[in-house]
């Protein structure tokens, strides 16, 4: 199968949440408003050069990483491949584009969040060389009431 890589643009975006809806782990990531078109607008103009969807021949979304900075450390936000084309390389290939832009911006170091149950994906960064920290804690204050607090 050919799949091809690009920059996301703002277009994409009913593409790239009809994806997240597939997968039960990355809607549960959604909330109602970053992950609204407007918010991920404001989240492309920040990153315009770190975020990538991977499509095939007949241009079906097939995989998106949403990856940014704050211009000193890298993050990994959304990072979701479609159930029925996993285990090809997608996310592989997704991730190393990703971290090839961060290097591009100068960025040195890069994190991902993901959910402690999700097991699947857990191997899948430990693979990629990230690891776990155990000396920090992640905290989380949510300045709209509209976005969930988390567990």
């Amino acid at each position: 199968m050919n799949i091809s890589i690009r920059a996301v643009v703002i277009d994409d975006y009913d593409n790239i949440y009809k994806l997240w809806c597939s997968s039960e782990q990355s809607k549960r990531a959604l909330n109602p408003v970053d992950d609204t078109r407007e918010g991920i607008e404001r989240y492309l103009k920040r990153n315009p050069n770190t975020c990538f969807l991977s499509y095939t021949e007949d241009n079906k979304t097939v995989g998106v990483i949403l990856t940014g900075h704050d211009g000193r450390r890298g993050i990994v936000h959304h990072l979701c491949i479609h159930p029925e084309y996993r285990r090809m390389g997608i996310a592989g290939m997704l991730v190393s584009k990703a971290e090839e832009a961060l290097q591009k911006e100068g960025i040195t170091k890069v994190f991902g969040l993901v959910f402690k149950d999700n097991d699947n994906a857990n191997a899948f960064w430990e693979g990629k060389g990230y690891t776990l920290r155990t000396n920090l804690n992640y905290r989380n204050k949510s300045l709209d009431k509209n976005v969930p607090q988390g567990e």
